[in-house]
């Protein structure tokens, strides 16, 4: 059995994907990021860094923490969503990684400066906006020749549609990026990531 420790965010979320995509049993622990809970001794104790998500797989016993690294320990643990070698595992490596590099500091950054920053700063906000758009156009032009980021359906996918997920608070219309758009809308319709979009309930 899997201890999944979570909270309803992109990062959370890309491993609660990733679990009902394998199939694999597991609980969810939830730690409300809203009351600090994530500060908890015991929760630190599993994450040094304080932050969601981490995993506990009874089998070993092993706790993982870093969304990216899970998927990877996921991924080999099943044999599923990631080749065991070749050009096809790192295409899809060097995506999870843009993902975790670009997408997700970036997009996390426009977040917060247009949703959550007490005042408006319009520094911040342009920055991070225009650099959101930036990535945007290179996902939408990696994806006008695949159907998927690393080609077939993998952990680079399952990494970025949560963050994808939340256009709106970025302010951004898939319309302008036709090619996201498509792989947005098949991603979504997978029973697995819309089962793992509602993790926590």
């Amino acid at each position: 059995m899997i201890t999944l420790f979570t909270w309803a965010t992109p990062n959370g979320r890309k491993v609660s994907i990733m679990l009902e995509e394998c199939a694999l049993p597991y609980v969810v622990r939830p730690v409300d990021i809203t009351r600090g809970e994530q500060f908890a001794a015991d929760f630190v104790a599993l994450n040094p860094n304080a932050k969601i998500p981490a995993i506990v797989d009874d089998e070993g016993p092993l706790t993982v923490f870093e969304s990216g690294a899970i998927l990877v320990y996921l991924a080999e643990k099943t044999g599923r969503f990631l080749p065991p070698a070749g050009p096809g595992r790192y295409a899809a490596m060097q995506w999870l990684m843009f993902q975790m590099g670009g997408i997700g500091p970036m997009f996390g950054q426009a977040h917060h400066f247009l949703r959550f920053a007490p005042e408006p700063v319009p520094y911040a906000i342009g920055r991070y906006g225009e650099e959101v758009r930036r990535l945007y156009g290179v996902l939408d032009a990696r994806l006008a020749g695949t159907d998927y980021l690393a080609g077939d359906y993998s952990i680079a996918d399952m990494a970025t549609f949560p963050w994808v997920a939340r256009h709106q608070w970025q302010q951004v219309d898939l319309g302008d990026f036709p090619h996201v758009r498509r792989w947005f809308d098949d991603v979504g319709c997978r029973p697995a990531v819309q089962r793992g979009m509602a993790v926590p309930a």
